[in-house]
């Protein structure tokens, strides 16, 4: 044998290899949350380039939406879920409804299943009267929640779904954790490539 590899082999051979510390699976898996749910669902996802408007009341978050939408055109509006269309109506915002999307759609409004701290993200399901194409067409996908959907792990999101839909399950649950984005092209951030370049979300106490 070469002396050089012999002398690398000896000192391999002779080296202490430390013994892996065993996992201590009392430990909690994810880092705790310090800050109230709807503080730590606005900080985390506006950390992935969304954005969360927080209000007290329904009313609060209608006549903010209302300004907020004021600059577009209703034939650009879409909402197609029952109980935001009914409020979009009584607070005036204009919007249409319909199942086939215009081409020329700029805003998707959407409800949601749950609002998740930990990652700031939001979940959806089929079960959305909007269908799924109201979460990835619009350019701009626009949220209406309510701080009792705020949960603080996924696992809870999760169990929150199991028990309200039992063995009905929607046939797609998705997270949604900020606008669609893409870095494969030289590594620049790129949003909306594969869905809405802007994700609103507001929340109402």
């Amino acid at each position: 044998m070469n002396p050089a590899r012999e002398d690398i082999m000896n000192k391999l051979k002779s080296a202490v290899h430390p013994v892996p510390e065993k996992p201590d699976f009392e430990e909690p898996i994810y880092h705790s949350i310090d800050l109230p749910l709807e503080l730590a669902f606005k900080e985390n996802l506006e950390k992935v380039n969304g954005f969360v408007h927080l209000f007290q009341s329904e009313k609060e978050l209608f006549t903010a939406l209302k300004e907020f939408l004021s600059s577009y055109k209703k034939e650009v509006v879409f909402c197609n879920e029952d109980e935001i269309s009914s409020q979009l109506n009584a607070y005036g915002i204009p919007f249409q409804q319909s199942s086939e999307l215009s081409k020329e759609i700029e805003v998707g409004i959407t409800g949601c299943e749950f609002l998740i701290a930990h990652t700031g993200s939001v979940m959806v399901s089929s079960a959305q009267k909007g269908g799924r194409q109201m979460f990835v067409y619009p350019p701009l996908h626009i949220i209406i929640a309510h701080k009792n959907q705020l949960v603080d792990y996924l696992e809870k999101a999760y169990a929150g779904i199991h028990e309200r839909y039992q063995d009905n399950l929607p046939s797609q649950i998705a997270l949604i954790t900020g606008p669609s984005r893409t870095a494969d092209i030289e590594k620049t951030l790129v949003l909306g490539a594969h869905g809405p370049r802007e994700l609103r979300v507001f929340v109402a106490g």
